[in-house]
């Protein structure tokens, strides 16, 4: 995906919110987009996003599925989560099932029949995450996606990144929260005197000594343990049992 001489404001007399951006994100990249407040990081996701069009230049190679998280969820919606994000996986072609597995990972069960806006800071986030999950996307656009969350969901979703990057997807997200300082391989954007530059690679810190440990379960239980244990931030690999 590329952005070749992108620029943007808010109006042709504005002045330039961004300005010549030349920007290249390889398939399975995660990016993580920083700047002070009110430098563009907003406006730079929404460009990749699809939501906001270049006033000038152009962005190409971007994915056919798109998923995008604001950073303020819109919850003045007639809809309760459930009809919500039912309609969400319609407008995507699916069946209401496919935001199921996104509602058990980020602890929404029992938000379902609650109207969008009575929603909290925190389950209106989830929401968000969810219909932007929930149909695999090519590119995962997250603004400020864990201020608010609960400690399940605040662990699923660094997992839910790195599913997406290892699909060969790209994620790009703005986060004061620093959600994603264990995840390795994380490019980093720049976003200052109205451009955008990309930065080296941040590398994982040193690994510490490490042990293998054999823990067998039922076949029934393979997936939630293995969700556990990576939201425990330990490594789980699936093992067939040869007996």
């Amino acid at each position: 995906m590329r952005l070749t001489n992108v620029s943007f404001r808010y109006g042709r007399r504005a002045p330039w919110v961004l300005r010549d951006v030349h920007l290249e994100l390889p398939d399975g990249t995660v990016a993580e987009v920083a700047g002070r407040n009110g430098a563009g990081k907003s406006t730079l996701l929404r460009l990749l996003a699809g939501v906001t069009r270049p006033a000038r230049g152009s962005v190409t190679g971007r994915p056919a599925v798109v998923g995008y998280a604001p950073e303020i969820f819109p919850t003045a919606q007639p809809f309760t989560v459930s009809a919500y994000l039912a309609h969400m996986a319609a407008v995507r072609g699916l069946p209401a099932s496919a935001a199921d597995p996104w509602v058990e990972r980020l602890g929404m069960t029992s938000l379902l029949d609650t109207p969008l806006p009575d929603l909290s800071k925190g389950s209106a986030q989830k929401v968000g995450l969810a219909q932007a999950l929930l149909a695999s996307p090519g590119l995962l656009i997250l603004d400020e996606p864990f201020a608010g969350l609960d400690r399940q969901s605040h662990a699923e979703l660094p997992l839910a990144v790195e599913e997406v990057r290892a699909a060969g997807g790209i994620v790009v997200v703005s986060d004061h929260q620093n959600g994603l300082a264990d995840l390795p391989r994380t490019l980093h954007v720049a976003v200052e005197n109205h451009t955008a530059e990309l930065r080296a690679t941040r590398d994982a810190a040193p690994r510490e000594a490490s042990a293998v440990i054999e823990v067998r379960v039922s076949q029934a239980d393979t997936e939630v343990v293995l969700r556990k244990l990576r939201a425990e931030g330990y490594q789980a690999d699936l093992r067939e049992d040869p007996s």
